[in-house]
């Protein structure tokens, strides 16, 4: 895969592996699986993870960019762009300390989804506006799509970079939801490119949903019964 200046890239942002306790994707199986479906590059975004990322990157260092979703004491945030895990519940303020010292890109994650253990209050996001670098307008994972357009509405109150990711915890929502972006190759690089993104985006089925709770049925199943 080449990356040539004038050359637009098909870009997958938030999805992830079975790294994430929800998600039974192998690494192997997604990179194949990005080839197949034309997706240029992929941040590997597990819960609160990035051994997975890492490993994936080994595998397709031009394709693969080292994120991570982290639950903090309020929403989620998503960093782009890794070089070193960050725990979760922490403040957030800490969180985004953690990932600009590693020199990651930070974007707040589907941010006024209330179906979602963790999501923000405006208020909330708003006092971080100085310190976001993005926020995800659109998630395909998403039930409703109030919390969708909520999201892009104060991307362009406050002037902020935009993200968008199909969220995938498995292979067939893969690509749902992508950006095609100028070429990139660092965290730099990949801010200026947000600025000039065409967006694809398409909510999955609610029934996707399902798809994570057999996941986690699965291993808890492999660590209560663990094979002999």
């Amino acid at each position: 895969m080449t990356s040539g200046p004038d050359r637009s890239l098909r870009v997958e942002l938030h999805m992830h592996s079975s790294a994430s306790k929800d998600s039974l994707v192998q690494i192997r199986k997604l990179l194949a699986c990005c080839k197949r479906k034309g997706i240029n590059r992929i941040a590997i975004t597990d819960h609160n993870e990035i051994k997975a990322a890492l490993e994936a990157q080994a595998l397709d260092p031009e394709r693969v960019i080292v994120g991570e979703e982290i639950a903090t004491t309020q929403g989620e945030l998503i960093g782009y762009f890794m070089s070193e895990w960050v725990p979760p519940g922490l403040e957030p303020m800490a969180v985004i300390e953690r990932l600009h010292g590693q020199g990651a890109v930070v974007s707040a994650a589907h941010p006024f989804d209330f179906h979602r253990t963790y999501h923000w209050k405006p208020a909330e996001l708003e006092a971080l506006i100085p310190d976001l670098d993005a926020i995800e307008t659109f998630n395909s994972r998403c039930i409703l799509s109030t919390p969708n357009e909520q999201a892009a509405s104060f991307a362009r109150k406050y002037g902020l970079l935009e993200t968008v990711g199909s969220d995938a915890h498995s292979l067939w929502e893969l690509g749902r939801t992508t950006m095609k972006l100028p070429a990139f190759w660092d965290a730099a690089s990949f801010k200026e490119a947000l600025k000039h993104a065409e967006k694809t985006e398409r909510r999955s089925p609610a029934c996707v949903h399902l798809i994570s709770r057999f996941a986690v049925f699965v291993k808890r199943f492999e660590k209560t019964f663990p094979k002999s």
